[in-house]
């Protein structure tokens, strides 16, 4: 029996997990994956947000005004590459230009700190390879750009060092309350707990419905992108957006925290909330809005094109609430952006909700905020030279894009939760993250979970379970 289950492994159910993780409480994460951060969370931009954008009267603009002043904290502790570059609202004409004052304002009104209009000629001292047609920009200096898939991996380790349980591969098939708690069931193991927290992402509606009468639906949107080689990474300094429309935020130009140039997303609507496919015309449309921006981006530097499906509510708003027919089941859905900012300042909020619901906190001593993690490449010279007589796998280098050693690996795998995937491993070192996008390293690292995970080569996925690399023998 466990206090609270929280139901998916994405940024904010992790989140939360950490923070419940402060408390003398037994918690359970459950996954329907094979590891943390496979859906929306490992799919998006990494931009934390300022705030300026959501209405002020919305859930939106609440945790995203708090979880933007949290991150810089958070980062540090966790060991997550943050960065606050800034980012630009560009006008092309004296609408627009108006539309900025409009949105400037309201960052005004939520609370936003360090909001100004630049000139076209601030602007292009700013940012030299924007478009000459610009004519200003709404500048937003607490915007920043972090490495989404990392923070989400960090927010579960810290929240496993300090006592969550977890299972991967939990897909809930059914939810019973019975008495003072809940049966979460799945094909083949049942879970019970007092409260249950359902941070389900694009499932949260589905997850909901077993639960209590149907509240709210989610309908599935693909957002698809470019990630550019690091070549192009010193293109632009801050986060560029058009003016945003009805349905986004629009097609960004942004660097990433790790050097490389993201543009996207282009959008369409989907019916299958696993369809993370791309298509040329989705792409085209990225491809014309981020030169809209930067003229002289060009995708022949495109390492990857990736998609990732976002949240979106009927509502129009995060769902952050105790289920009405569901005493103790909380929904935490419709979390698309600004969710990664968010998800800090949500996660102190629902645990602030199941203590007002009778949960007793009490906070642990023991409780360590800390998750060291540094690369082989990341060191100082002399620390690499006795890291390598300590053990000699971190002088051997398997990605040579992104300079990541062996041990590097080794360690990505044996942490907990650890690398199950070759993508388990990039997500978590970024071996095959870089130019040849694992064409030259993929082999090894499967090669090297084998061996550390002590199963066939075979049974070795890329990602989710299933996704075979090799069936058998050919010579």
């Amino acid at each position: 029996m466990y206090d609270v289950a929280i139901i998916g492994a994405g940024v904010t159910g992790t989140a939360i997990a950490r923070e419940l993780s402060r408390y003398d409480l037994k918690a359970i994460l459950l996954e329907q994956e094979n590891d943390v951060s496979m859906g929306t969370s490992k799919a998006n931009s990494g931009i934390v947000h300022a705030g300026y954008d959501p209405e002020g009267h919305t859930l939106m603009a609440k945790f995203n005004a708090q979880g933007n002043q949290m991150f810089t904290a958070i980062a540090e502790e966790l060991s997550v590459p943050f960065i606050r570059n800034g980012s630009m609202v560009v006008a092309f004409d004296d609408e627009q230009l108006s539309h900025i004052e409009v949105l400037r304002q309201r960052g005004l009104d939520n609370g936003i700190p360090g909001l100004s209009i630049l000139s076209k000629d601030e602007l292009i001292k700013k940012e030299p390879a924007i478009n000459p047609e610009a004519r200003g920009a709404l500048f937003a200096e607490t915007a920043g750009i972090v490495d989404p898939m990392l923070l989400t991996i960090s927010l579960m380790e810290s929240a496993v060092l300090n006592g969550l349980e977890y299972i991967f591969g939990f897909k809930v098939e059914g939810i019973k309350k019975e008495g003072e708690s809940y049966l979460i069931s799945s094909a083949d193991k049942t879970v019970q707990a007092a409260y249950v927290i359902n941070a389900a992402g694009v499932f949260s509606d589905k997850i909901h419905d077993l639960a209590a009468p149907q509240a709210f639906k989610i309908n599935p949107r693909r957002g698809q992108y470019f990630l550019l080689d690091k070549v192009e990474g010193n293109v632009v300094n801050a986060t560029l957006f058009p003016c945003p429309s009805k349905i986004g935020k629009g097609i960004l130009v942004a660097p990433t925290a790790h050097g490389n140039i993201i543009m996207g997303p282009a959008s369409d609507d989907v019916d299958d909330r696993n369809d993370v496919g791309t298509t040329e015309e989705i792409l085209e449309e990225a491809r014309r809005g981020a030169r809209l921006l930067v003229p002289q981006l060009s995708t022949r530097n495109t390492i990857r094109t990736f998609s990732g499906i976002r949240a979106e509510s009927d509502t129009g708003d995060f769902i952050v609430q105790e289920a009405e027919g569901a005493p103790h089941f909380f929904d935490v859905g419709g979390i698309k952006s600004p969710g990664l900012t968010a998800a800090p300042a949500i996660a102190v909020h629902v645990v602030s909700l199941l203590e007002e619901k009778g949960l007793a906190l009490k906070k642990k001593q023991s409780f360590n905020p800390i998750i060291k993690r540094k690369l082989f490449i990341d060191l100082a010279e002399g620390d690499q030279v006795n890291l390598i007589k300590q053990n000699p796998l971190y002088g051997r280098v398997i990605c040579r894009c992104e300079q990541i050693t062996e041990g590097d690996i080794v360690d990505a795998i044996k942490r907990k939760p650890g690398a199950v995937s070759v993508d388990g491993v990039k997500r978590r070192c970024r071996a095959g993250m870089g130019r040849c996008q694992g064409g030259f390293c993929g082999p090894k690292v499967q090669q090297i979970l084998a061996r550390e995970l002590g199963l066939p080569l075979e049974e070795i996925m890329l990602e989710k379970s299933g996704s075979y690399i090799l069936t058998g023998r050919t010579k």
